[in-house]
């Protein structure tokens, strides 16, 4: 290719063109000089990835001069624009809201839909296709609903659950930002970021989407969804999200023969609701969630939580292009929404189990939640391996689950006082899986073609420290502690907050009642209250000329998830100090582990004479 580090400019001649077609036609000179930097007409068009830079903007042949207009609705201007992509994909685009004119070289992306023949077979919206279509529901002119359609390839026509997508995103804050599509390929990738968490979909700020990971025409109510939704909060009005719900209405199989093999139920039996505690999120840290809750059982009905759409419904004539248009007549969609969902969840839901998480080592970057552990082998590691980050996008190592399998406790919380930190009520078991340093990164991956990223690391060959959480008396808290320091899966430490004599009762929190602002002020009291602890520990320390230099690193806290953090370690390494010290000069070391889990450091000046 002679050429190919030379700028081609071509003459563009204007006859007969509308100003929108004098507009793309500009845009396209400009896109194909700057940043192909080549003709594109001598470019292997097979390839695929032919594309280095991002692809923001789906570019039209050039070639215009096979471009047809169809007027669908007789009333004398076209309403659908058969043509190819820049890389000669057939595409075709359906002028929803009328304003299409003859020598358009693309539809817009306020109301048009866009219909994409991947597999070149002359079928658009049918087996192996992709559909984009956006909606303006306020008659603004600019689209707040995007619905993403990728039909299943005929082989796989009969399984229920993947590939294909039907994916529907509404921008409620109104920054047109919608899914992040490659638009040489039309697939989705909503999962590519910048930095650690600066997602290109649109998980930031206020917005939700509804999605499934199946092909359209197997679904039995188009108005329903798996993900129904995924709602994301913007309190601080930042432009990024404090909290995230996702609500799941798990289908079912349909029956052999049945015309519909994803049977969505009208109910939603899995819920988890994540926050970003500390709402340390800020550019170049995105995404931040700490703690997530999730709810699980026969959970509510949702089906009276309908929300009218009359401008979904497309342009009839144009039904035809599609196996199943009842996509395109749909004007109505059933979910609960923002200001309805946690009261769904807490006042008409049925819970069997309630699962808990906390991100302790303070590195999940991921735009959904900290994704929980399974109540499994506190060893084993690896996705689907049967360990507790069996779930492929969970942090491997560095969180605490916790787990209430019968929901005696109905998702609340409290903060305990043997380590300060916050707990799930009725918990009967928990572990952490300590990565002090964040070794194993929660990290997210680039241009995935499954479900979602996975982490960074699946698998883990070093040793780690594990604490594993017990609820022995079965009264709702944490009584007994066990430790395994070196991760040779045998207990190095054990105490009983029963056998020492420490209450395991604490407040207890109604989380059914906590908004965004109490949880802040929660993790903001932890900290506090964990680091005015360690305060007396180091008073303590000082008391008995105990060499602090060690420690230097862990004394300057300079933020809420710092004084969190290094205050429980300052404690713990300086209760194993006292541990040693007591030990080695002949005194009962249960004091210092009544002080230590008692939150009574000063009780040792009292003692030690």
């Amino acid at each position: 290719m002679k050429h190919k580090n030379k700028f081609h400019y071509r003459k563009i001649i204007f006859i007969g063109s509308s100003v929108k077609t004098v507009l793309n036609s500009f845009f396209i000179l400009i896109f194909s000089s700057t940043i192909y930097c080549q003709d594109t007409t001598h470019v292997d068009h097979s390839n695929k990835s032919y594309y280095l830079l991002n692809p923001y903007r789906l570019v039209p042949n050039i070639n215009s001069q096979n471009n047809k207009y169809v007027d669908l609705d007789n009333d004398g201007d076209p309403d659908v624009l058969d043509s190819f992509s820049e890389n000669n994909i057939p595409i075709l685009w359906i002028d929803d809201d009328d304003d299409m004119r003859e020598g358009d070289l693309q539809g817009d992306t306020d109301s048009d839909c866009l219909m994409v023949d991947l597999n070149k077979d002359g079928e658009y919206g049918s087996y192996s296709d992709v559909v984009i279509d956006w909606v303006d529901n306020d008659n603004d002119n600019i689209a707040d609903m995007q619905i993403y359609l990728e039909y299943v390839e005929e082989a796989n026509k009969d399984k229920p659950w993947g590939p294909g997508h039907l994916m529907i995103s509404m921008d409620l804050d109104k920054d047109n930002i919608m899914n992040y599509i490659d638009w040489n390929t039309f697939k989705l990738r909503g999962w590519v970021h910048d930095g650690q968490g600066d997602f290109y979909e649109d998980y930031h700020g206020k917005n939700l989407f509804l999605k499934i990971h199946t092909s359209p025409e197997k679904m039995n109510d188009l108005r329903l969804n798996w993900e129904n939704p995924f709602l994301f909060y913007d309190p601080d009005n930042d432009g990024l999200t404090e909290y995230a719900i996702r609500l799941l209405d798990i289908p079912v199989r349909g029956e052999k023969g049945d015309e519909y093999l994803t049977r969505l139920t009208g109910n939603i039996s899995w819920v988890s609701m994540s926050y970003d505690l500390d709402n340390d999120n800020g550019i170049g840290n995105e995404m931040d969630y700490d703690l997530t809750l999730s709810f699980r059982g026969e959970g509510f009905n949702y089906m009276d939580q309908k929300h009218s759409f009359p401008n979904l419904r497309g342009l009839p004539e144009s039904d035809k292009y599609f196996m199943d248009s009842r996509v395109r007549k749909l004007d109505e969609l059933i979910y609960p929404d923002h200001e309805t969902a946690l009261d769904l969840i807490y006042n008409r839901g049925n819970w069997n189990e309630v699962y808990f998480i906390y991100d302790e080592d303070d590195d999940c970057n991921r735009w959904e939640r900290v994704e929980l552990y399974d109540p499994l082998d506190p060893y084993i590691t690896g996705k689907n391996n049967g360990g507790l980050d069996d779930n492929p996008q969970a942090d491997v190592v560095g969180n605490r689950g916790e787990w209430d399998l019968d929901n005696s406790g109905e998702g609340n919380l409290y903060v305990s006082d043997f380590d300060g930190r916050i707990h799930l009520y009725g918990a009967e078991l928990g572990y952490w899986r300590i990565d002090q340093n964040a070794y194993y990164y929660h990290g997210m991956g680039g241009l995935y073609d499954g479900y979602g990223p996975e982490r960074l690391s699946n698998e883990v060959e070093n040793l780690f420290p594990v604490v594993k959480y017990i609820d022995s008396d079965n009264n709702g808290f944490i009584d007994e502690i066990e430790y395994d320091l070196d991760g040779d899966k045998n207990i190095d430490q054990k105490f009983s907050l029963i056998e020492l004599g420490i209450s395991d009762r604490s407040e207890i929190i109604k989380s059914a009642d906590m908004d965004y602002q109490n949880y802040k002020d929660l993790q903001s009291a932890v900290s506090n209250n964990m680091w005015e602890n360690a305060l007396d520990a180091i008073a303590v320390a000082k008391d008995i000329n105990m060499d602090l230099s060690w420690y230097a690193l862990l004394m300057h806290p300079k933020s809420i998830e710092q004084k969190y953090k290094y205050g429980y370690w300052l404690q713990f390494y300086l209760f194993q100090d006292f541990m040693e010290l007591y030990k080695r000069t002949g005194r009962e070391n249960v004091t210092v582990a009544k002080a230590y889990f008692g939150k009574n450091w000063k009780s040792l000046i009292q003692k030690r004479n």
